[in-house]
């Protein structure tokens, strides 16, 4: 429905008004009818449409005059921009009973443009008199603009982000930002009597800042004039043409925020100098900033980063020779970050957490710094963030940290369809106590955000069963070329004790576990079968396992088919358990390359039984299983490969507007 404002006719003066392309103007009759009146006719020039409202029983009289009946309204539309003030007029002749005329009311219009215009069909281009621009909708036939959070630093030697400062520092910095245009157009005289004015709603204010480019002498500049403390901008004598701003976002979806913005473009009628001026016409665009998004185990690798710790009976010089190995076959680059930039911390995976920002102009990886903080709680900030590597981090108030805030407690499932509805990009598993259960949780803070995001939607599963309490010590994706594209592996005692019984049963019960490993308690088949209270802790862990199963099956949409159970046995430590040898579900997925933490398995024929199963149950698959001895560099320390290793993937080629949350 078009805008519509009102003028007060007059049969004593001419009456002089402005209009926008495309607006109604309601011409209000009440205190131009003479006494004595009965019906009226309008008459305007040929730039006019002239629209009569009426009742249907309300007909024109048979002279083309309308009865002065109370429901009648008039309007009129211009859809030409005038050349000249006044150069539209429109004649209303009031008539009484006998049908002479009584006097007459005449109207002068001067039609002008004002349109905000943004990339309204999100393909990288500013369209011009879109509809509805008033609102944002999701899907493939959706529209509306997106902003990005400007969380990176292009300006070398800044202390933050670039969003952290209200200036434009470079060039590049203007990439990360959605072009919005104002476009004016009519006789200057009128935008020297009206005022255009650029703003924001209040609760819009802090999220995001707008810079106007302004034409320098010899380079343009780009003046802040939108955001924090700034609700409001006077385009100075605006004149015809287009003015560019740059929009930037300052903040993610989050618990009380939709990452919906909204900005518009007023014409004011300053009818006192010292009044703020009545608006004739707004225009107003949306913005939905974009989301952080999670990228899974599925999605090409393109950076892997790990640790290096080279002093102590702990260094990990063997694990890196291993990792080294790995990526030469998944030809993946590889950052090994030095042992004083992390401070001797070498869980990067439980540090940060890597996924992407995208709009139809840009994208750009952002990792997640979680509010863990140990050794590593700098190392996002001062070594990752920078041009085009944006940074967000979310801190708890006033709550202690427990082991499910570190992000090896977060994953993200491949894309799933689930009884009909699509997650074209996967699910963000979080682990969690039981839902009717107290216990360790991650900080509310970060599963707000993460929830707030919308393109994901969070799943919370059971891992507060384990000590460290992770998700990735139980479950993990690897791609498959058939089916859905994946496999689910799933940690499974009750596999581990079926091998053992079968090796057992083959004449094997005498082959031992953890062969060449210094101070390690050597057990063979038959002693892990026949001890009753490892049996006992595994069938809890069992069924721990088994209650997640189901969620995921349901959530995920998820059969049977595509679950893999990985042999692995568990040991309780009071109430939580613990990987009793390296778990070989926390490995690192680069492509068809997996690297498993070797798990030092019963050998039997000179070969661990372990690793032959688990090559039997994924090499089928396509996938290469390389084992990786992380055993007293990380295993004995609570943790394995995934813990250690942390990967930046391609981020999905399916636009996240596409969908539909």
């Amino acid at each position: 429905m078009p805008q519509r404002h009102a003028v007060q006719m007059s049969s004593s003066h001419a009456t002089y008004g402005v209009c926008v392309l495309g607006t109604e103007v309601f011409l209000d009759m009440r205190r131009s009818t003479p006494k004595g009146a009965t019906s009226f006719d309008v008459h305007a020039t040929s730039a006019v449409t002239v629209h009569i409202i009426h009742s249907p029983m309300t007909k024109p009289m048979v002279n083309s005059r309308w009865p002065l009946d109370p429901d009648i309204e008039v309007l009129v539309t211009i859809d030409v921009i005038s050349r000249s003030l006044n150069d539209n007029k429109v004649k209303i002749a009031y008539y009484g009973r006998e049908g002479n005329e009584l006097s007459v009311a005449w109207l002068y219009l001067t039609c002008v443009e004002v349109s905000l215009d943004v990339d309204l069909n999100r393909n990288g281009r500013v369209k011009s008199k879109g509809k509805d621009k008033d609102k944002w909708t999701w899907g493939p036939d959706g529209q509306g603009a997106v902003l990005l959070v400007n969380c990176d630093r292009d300006s070398p030697g800044a202390g933050g982000t670039d969003s952290d400062r209200a200036d434009v520092w470079s060039p590049a910095d203007l990439q990360d930002m959605s072009l919005m245009v104002l476009r004016t157009q009519g006789p200057s005289a009128v935008f020297a009597e009206y005022q255009v004015v650029l703003h924001v709603p209040e609760a819009d204010a802090d999220k995001v800042r707008v810079f106007h480019a302004l034409r320098g002498d010899s380079y343009p500049r780009y003046q802040a004039v939108l955001g924090p403390e700034q609700l409001s901008y006077v385009l100075e004598r605006p004149g015809s043409g287009e003015h560019t701003f740059y929009v930037e976002g300052l903040a993610f979806p989050d618990l009380g925020f939709s990452g919906l913005v909204s900005f518009s473009a007023s014409l004011l009628e300053a009818t006192h100098q010292h009044s703020p001026g009545t608006p004739i016409f707004t225009d107003t665009v949306v913005f939905r900033v974009a989301p952080w998004i999670m990228t899974p185990n599925t999605q090409q690798p393109l950076e892997v980063f790990v640790c290096s710790i080279q002093w102590g009976s702990d260094s990990n010089e063997v694990f890196l020779e291993g990792l080294r190995a790995l990526l030469r076959k998944a030809n993946c680059k590889l950052t090994i970050c030095s042992e004083v930039e992390t401070r001797s911390d070498r869980w990067i995976q439980d540090e940060l957490e890597f996924g992407y920002v995208e709009a139809p102009h840009k994208t750009f990886p952002v990792v997640f710094d979680s509010p863990r903080n140990r050794g590593l709680k700098d190392f996002a900030f001062k070594k990752i963030l920078g041009p085009d590597f944006g940074y967000v981090t979310r801190e708890p108030p006033g709550r202690a940290i427990s082991s499910l805030d570190s992000f090896g407690n977060l994953d993200v499932s491949p894309p799933v369809t689930v009884r009909g509805k699509e997650y074209p990009l996967g699910r963000i598993l979080i682990g969690s106590p039981l839902p009717w259960a107290s216990g360790r949780r991650m900080s509310k803070a970060v599963r707000d955000f993460l929830y707030a995001q919308k393109v994901q939607a969070p799943l919370e599963v059971y891992s507060e069963w384990l000590s460290v309490g992770h998700v990735d010590e139980f479950l993990t994706f690897v791609p498959a070329y058939d089916r859905k594209g994946f496999r689910l592996l799933l940690a499974s005692p009750n596999a581990c004790y079926r091998l053992f019984q079968e090796q057992q049963r083959q004449g094997h019960g005498e082959a031992t576990q953890l062969v060449g490993l210094k101070g390690t308690e050597r057990r063979s088949i038959d002693e892990l079968l026949v001890d009753e209270s490892l049996r006992s802790d595994n069938r809890h862990v069992q069924r721990c396992i088994d209650w997640n199963r189901e969620l995921l099956k349901q959530e995920l949409g998820l059969s049977e088919q595509d679950i893999i159970d990985i042999p692995q046995l568990f040991i309780l430590r009071g109430s939580r358990a613990d990987a009793l040898f390296p778990d070989m579900v926390n490995m690192l997925v680069l492509g068809r390359h997996l690297g498993i933490p070797k798990p030092f398995g019963p050998e039997v024929g000179g070969q661990c039984c372990l690793e032959e199963r688990v090559r039997a149950l994924l090499e089928p698959l396509g996938l290469t299983c390389t084992f990786i001895d992380d055993f007293f560099s990380y295993h004995v320390l609570c943790g394995d490969v995934h813990c250690g290793t942390n990967v930046r993937r391609k981020p999905f080629a399916f636009k996240w507007w596409h969908m539909v949350p």
